[in-house]
Formats: C-alpha cells, sequence, structure tokens
C-alpha cells in the first residue's frame, strides 16, 4: 500500500489542530503545526513521486472505501499517483510549505491568527483532493472545497467591506463556473456510465464522434468552469480583487493552488478534448485574448499587488493557449515554472509592503533596493524569469509555448503573433514595478523610511528557495534546439496526453522565433528603464498623448461596469420590480395573507360555539347526534 492518504491527511490534521486548539494553545503552537503538516507532506509527495516513477504505467492507485453502491454504478474514494498528479503535488505541498514558513513572520501579530493558518492548511487539503482523485466526484469535492477556502481567506480581513465584498465577487463567479461542470459531468455520466478519469480517456474516442455535438457541449463545459478557477474571459474579474486577502493568501491562490484547478482539469482530459476541435480552438482564442487583455491592463496599475494579479490571469492565459493548440506538457511545464516565480513575486511584494508600514501604491516607493537587499535581489531573479530572459525558467517554459502556438497543426502564426506582443508587454509592466518600487528617488514618507529594513529570514530564506527555482526550474524542459541538456518535461509525460499530430516549422524557424520573443522582452526591458527608472515623470508626459488609451487600460477596459450594466443592474430592476413588487407582493404574499384572512374568518365565525356555556354544548350535542341518525336511517 502506499500510503498515497497521507498525503491530504497531514493539512487536515494540521487544520483540525489549529481551528480547535490554536486559540488555546497560543501563536507558537500555530507557527508550528501550520508548516510542519504541509513539510510531511511534501515528504509523503517526494516519495509517492519517486514510486510512481518506478511503478507499472507510471501510476499508484489506492482504494480507501466504496463511497456510492447503487446497482452496477460504484463510486468510490480512491487516490491515484501518475505523471500529471505527481508533478502538480510536488507544486503544491512544495510551493505551499514556503508560503506557511512564509506567512509565520509576515501574520505575526495578526488578529485570528490561528484562524489564518487553519483556512491554509484547508486550502492545500482540498486542492490535493481535487488532484489525487480519480474520479469527477471525488475531484468536485476538491473542486468546491477550495473555492470555499478562497471565500475565507480573501474575506481574513472581513470587517473590511472591500475585503467582504472582494469574498463574495470570488464566489459567486466561480459559481457560474461550477455550473458549467456539474452540467458536463451529467453528460458525461450519460455518455459513458462512469465519471472515472481513466474510463474517460480510454473509451472517448470509441463513445464520442470526433467533433460531434456531444463532445462539444461537454468540453465547452468544462471549460466553462475552466474559466471560473482559472480566471480566463469572461470570468477573470474576481481574481484581482482578491488581492484584498492577505499576501500569503495571494502567492498560494496564484501560484500553487486554486487557479491552476482548471488547466489540471482541461490537462487530465486531454482526451477527451482532442475530440472536440471546435472547443480547442475557442480555448485556444481565449487564452492568447486574455493573455494579451490583462497584460495591457497591468501596464498602468499602480498598486504592486494588482500588476501582479493582472500578470497571473495573463500567464494563465499563456498556459490556457498551450492547451488549445494541443500543447498540453508546455502548458503543465508553464504551470510549475510560473508557480516558482509568481510566489517568489508575490512574497517578494509582501516584503516590501511590510517594509513600509502597508503600503500597496507604487508612486510611494521607490529607492528601496539598498534598504531591502534581499527582496530585491530575489524580486528581479523572478522578474527575469517571467520575462522570458535567457536561462531564466520561464525562458524555456514561455518560449516552448510560442513556439507550439506557431507549429502545431491546431496553432496559427496569429496565436504566436498575440504571445509575443504579450511577451514584450509582460516584460515592461514587471521592470516597470521594479523601477518604481526600487530605483529612482524614494517617494516613502520620510518617517517611515527611517525604520524601513529588511524582513526576518522567515520571510527572505522562503524568496531565496523560490529564486533558486525560478533561476533553475527551467532546465527540466530544455527544447531540442540546445543540445547541452535533455528535454526531460517532454520524456517524462511522454504517452501520457492526447497525440497530436506533429507540427511544421524548421530549426531555422524556431530559432528565429525564439530571437525575436528574446529581442522584445530585452526592448521593453529598456523602454521601461527609460521611462521609469527616475519616476512617473517621463511616462506622465507620454501618457498625456494616449490618455483614451491609459484610461481605458488603467479602468481594466471597464469590464467590471460593463458586469454592472449588463448584469447586476438588470438584475437589480427585475428582482425589484418583477420578482418581488409584481410576483412576491402580488402572489406570493396574497397566497400567505389569503390563507391567514380564511384561518381568522374560519376561527371567528366558530368560535361563538366554544363559549365555556354548558347547555350551549349539550344542544349542539343533541342536535349532532339526530342529524347523524337521520342520516343513517
Amino acid at each position: 500500500m502506499s500510503q498515497i492518504w497521507l498525503v491530504p491527511a497531514f493539512p487536515l490534521l494540521g487544520f483540525l489542530l489549529n481551528g480547535f486548539l490554536g486559540k488555546r494553545f497560543g501563536t507558537r503552537f500555530v507557527s508550528f503545526v501550520g508548516p510542519l503538516a504541509i513539510a510531511l507532506s511534501f515528504a509523503q509527495s517526494l516519495v509517492l513521486f519517486f514510486q510512481m516513477l518506478e511503478a507499472e504505467g507510471n501510476m499508484l492507485r489506492e482504494h480507501l472505501y466504496t463511497w456510492i453502491a447503487s446497482g452496477n454504478f460504484e463510486a468510490g474514494i480512491n487516490f491515484q499517483v501518475d505523471q500529471l498528479s505527481g508533478l502538480y503535488l510536488l507544486v503544491i505541498t512544495g510551493v505551499g510549505f514556503l508560503i506557511h514558513v512564509y506567512s509565520v513572520g509576515y501574520m505575526d501579530g495578526e488578529s485570528g491568527y490561528y484562524r489564518f493558518f487553519a483556512y491554509l492548511n484547508l486550502f492545500v487539503f482540498f486542492m490535493l483532493i481535487l488532484v489525487l482523485g480519480d474520479s469527477f466526484l471525488l475531484m468536485f469535492v476538491g473542486w468546491e472545497g477550495v473555492g470555499l477556502c478562497s471565500y475565507l481567506l480573501i474575506g481574513y480581513y472581513f470587517e473590511k467591506d472591500s475585503a467582504a465584498e472582494a469574498a463574495k465577487k470570488a464566489f459567486l463567479f466561480n459559481r457560474v463556473g461550477d455550473f458549467g461542470v456539474l452540467s458536463a459531468v451529467l453528460l458525461i455520466f450519460l455518455a459513458f456510465g462512469s465519471i472515472e478519469f481513466s474510463t474517460i480517456n480510454a473509451e472517448a474516442a470509441t463513445r464520442l464522434e470526433l467533433g460531434g455535438g456531444l463532445v462539444t457541449a461537454i468540453t465547452l463545459l468544462l471549460f466553462l468552469g475552466a474559466t471560473g478557477k482559472s480566471a480566463q474571459i469572461p470570468l477573470f474579474v474576481w481574481l484581482p480583487d482578491a488581492m484584498e486577502g492577505p499576501t500569503p493568501v495571494s502567492a498560494l491562490i496564484h501560484a500553487a493552488t486554486m487557479v491552476t484547478a482548471g488547466l489540471y482539469m482541461v490537462a487530465r482530459l486531454s482526451h477527451l478534448f482532442v475530440l472536440a476541435p471546435f472547443t480547442m480552438h475557442v480555448i485556444a482564442v481565449v487564452g492568447a485574448t486574455t493573455a494579451l487583455m490583462a497584460a495591457t491592463i497591468a501596464i498602468t496599475q499602480t498598486d504592486i499587488k494588482r500588476v501582479l494579479a493582472y500578470s497571473t490571469v495573463s500567464q494563465l492565459g499563456y498556459m490556457f493557449l498551450a492547451m488549445g493548440v494541443g500543447a498540453f506538457g508546455a502548458g503543465v511545464f508553464h504551470v510549475m515554472t510560473h508557480a516558482f516565480f509568481k510566489a517568489l513575486l508575490f512574497l517578494g511584494s509582501g516584503s516590501v509592503i511590510l517594509a513600509i508600514h502597508h503600503e500597496q501604491d507604487m508612486r510611494n516607493m521607490g529607492a528601496l533596493k539598498s534598504k531591502l537587499p534581499i527582496t530585491y535581489i530575489t524580486m528581479l531573479l523572478g522578474t527575469l524569469a517571467i520575462s522570458g530572459v535567457p536561462f531564466f525558467s520561464g525562458f524555456f517554459s514561455k518560449d516552448e509555448i510560442l513556439w507550439k502556438a506557431f507549429s502545431s497543426p491546431l496553432g496559427s502564426p496569429w496565436f504566436w503573433g498575440v504571445g509575443f506582443l504579450t511577451a514584450g508587454l509582460t516584460a515592461f509592466y514587471m521592470f516597470r514595478m521594479i523601477y518604481l518600487t526600487f530605483h529612482g528617488e524614494s517617494r516613502v514618507d520620510s518617517h517611515t523610511l527611517e525604520h524601513v529594513h529588511e524582513s526576518p529570514i522567515s520571510i527572505t530564506i522562503p524568496l531565496m528557495i523560490l529564486a533558486v527555482l525560478a533561476v533553475t526550474g527551467g532546465f527540466f524542459g530544455v527544447p531540442h534546439l540546445f543540445n547541452f541538456f535533455p528535454n526531460g518535461m517532454e520524456s517524462y509525460f511522454h504517452g501520457f496526453f492526447a497525440d497530436i499530430p506533429s507540427g511544421h516549422g524548421s530549426v531555422a524557424t524556431e530559432w528565429t522565433l525564439m530571437a525575436f520573443s528574446v529581442g522584445i522582452a530585452l526592448f521593453a526591458w529598456f523602454v521601461a528603464g527609460r521611462l521609469y527608472h527616475s519616476g512617473f515623470d517621463i511616462a506622465a508626459g507620454l501618457r498625456s498623448k494616449w490618455e483614451w488609451a491609459y484610461q481605458l487600460s488603467l479602468n481594466k477596459w471597464y469590464i467590471d461596469e460593463l458586469y454592472n450594466a449588463v448584469i447586476i443592474q438588470p438584475g437589480r430592476l427585475i428582482s425589484t420590480h418583477l420578482l418581488w413588487q409584481l410576483f412576491d407582493q402580488n402572489v406570493i404574499d396574497r397566497a400567505v395573507n389569503t390563507t391567514g384572512t380564511v384561518a381568522r374568518t374560519v376561527g371567528n365565525t366558530i368560535r361563538p360555539f366554544q363559549n365555556g356555556l354548558t347547555q350551549n354544548y349539550a344542544l349542539i350535542f343533541t342536535l349532532g347526534t339526530f342529524l347523524i341518525l337521520w342520516y343513517v336511517m
């Protein structure tokens, strides 16, 4: 027995201990139990990962008990570890452990400290259930669980109206996506008689027609669910507002848990998705569009965490672009590298925010590199990685996606073009953030500046470990162009995902496209330095010439306003004037009031017969007896 159950059991135990005993035993107890639970889970994940590599078929499977047994249908609590879930386990628990350690220093002194770590452990538990489940039944438990935990953690500062609203927004937008997943699961059960992933992938080609209406409907509904969890158009607007939660929550959601759930589901069911070419094209178009749109929004944001939030939306778009062109391995590879550098960048931003008394506006920063040297160096390394500078992790995974977008039979030069522009914008807004935060003249309040110092080791050590991973993580998937290192990711996932015919394109073309993507990243770095090295002055002059474009970007393409005008306000009008005033008051209320009126009238009518006078009771009894006798005779 592989004891897979131990992986989620440790975080669940941490949740129970911190939730029920944390307040009684205090901060030290919570600070020990919370990270330890995830460390033990990571250790067990490592053991299982290497066991999986040696196992027959690269799969470990564990049956715990039968949950539902009805006729020929049986649903059990079964865990499985294969190439996909094994990699996800390491990312979730490894990055999750570093975030827990970081949280010990970052959340020190916060009220509800035990509550925070209890929720954080629970979040990791549900994400592990999601990736370990061998069927939709168990996966959906984890799917809903991470949605619940995101609500609890985004709304951690529930006394703030903005945090409470952001939590509700995340919860509601994800419910839209959940409707798609549930609907798809019902259709899958009708088509396969099973909801186990192995059955679906194995029998998809024989039970469903290529490009047929049923498989297209199923995959589109599943993708709707993925757009909710993984923040893609049209359901992406909740993720930037999720910044209302504490910074470690942002890192966990954006890097290691919730937003990668939608990608996991698509990758897990690759054999199903490739049977729906229309859906694959939709995924690629939505991913490319989201990547570009989010990047255009990020270039004008002044809140350091919002820059990173829109960066996450954009990078998730890259991953869906990869899935849409059939490059499932490249998409998952970018999930891994993105987890390293995005967790690093979020935790680094938290170090900055903590140092300057919870200020998040980059207009009030500047010249912090000498005060926060470790934070600066690690965030710079993370920026180089996400910008695709050779030979950092993002360079390998991003360029693999761009090449597949160009060369795959499902790809297009247009997809490459959108990805190319997004790469340039990514480098621009990331180096803009670096220059505004760490370079130029200080715009920090003088009193605050006197007390600025580097963060404690509980914060800086996770930053340094993540920085190493952000630099070296890409060497697991070096393209074949570089003969000095084998492509480990390609061999690792060999035969796992659905087969896509080999693409077109020569080695010379691949080198050329790679040179272009690196060139635009370096050019964007140069432009960002010219505009923002000394602050906002130069950029402000340029902005005045393009005010309409600046306002469009700053106001997030007015997507929130569009939702408000098209959905929320009409919904309010319908609720107020149609459902409440017309239906509720005139139908429901009248029905209830009429029932009360009838009951009162009947009561008033028969009340005189219950007046306490014995002679009246005797008279009524006698009359009743005669009536019965008359009726019988």
